[in-house]
């Protein structure tokens, strides 16, 4: 499969895959089984990995964890994705509950490690990497209620719920 995607997008298009490193289920995909398919990526010359783990089953350690409020609950998905950085030749990036600057940076800092990945702290507020830019460092407003992916399946786009909901709050003001 990817070297129809190669071939359909050519040399000099980035082709990155997202890749579930474990299920978290008894029975389901265990890093082992990843880090397999990352290596023949690597091999086959994917231009980077993404890792992420879990599925809408998997309880507490779905991909789209609950209550991230604190730095000891995130970078969930880190060591899976040192463990398959061991494996490839290519970078590889990190998905999953990244809340906090400092995280981000020492995550970057200390570890083999080429790209965070994050989506619902951008969903809450677009523009929080430029915040942390100008020196405001407080972590993303982002509570990781999921209630952002409900909009998507009845209206047909996401939001956050919580924002919109401070937005008509703050208007009948």
């Amino acid at each position: 499969m990817y070297q129809e995607v190669r071939e359909a997008v050519g040399e000099n298009y980035p082709v990155l895959i997202k890749l579930n490193a474990a299920d978290n289920l008894d029975g389901g995909l265990e890093i082992e089984d990843a880090m397999y398919a990352a290596k023949e990526l690597s091999r086959a010359g994917i231009d980077a990995i993404e890792v992420s783990a879990g599925t809408p089953a998997s309880g507490s350690k779905t991909a789209a964890r609950e209550k991230i409020n604190t730095p000891e609950k995130e970078a969930y998905n880190l060591e899976p994705a040192l463990g398959i950085k061991k494996q490839v030749n290519c970078p590889v990036m990190v998905v999953g509950g990244f809340r906090s600057y400092e995280v981000i940076e020492k995550t970057l800092r200390e570890n083999d490690i080429s790209y965070i990945a994050m989506s619902r702290p951008f969903i809450r507020e677009p523009g929080l990497v430029n915040r942390w830019l100008q020196g405001d460092r407080k972590p993303a407003k982002c509570i990781s209620c999921n209630g952002c992916f409900k909009p998507g399946l009845e209206e047909g786009g996401i939001y956050c719920v919580i924002e919109k909901k401070e937005r008509e709050k703050a208007a009948k003001g």
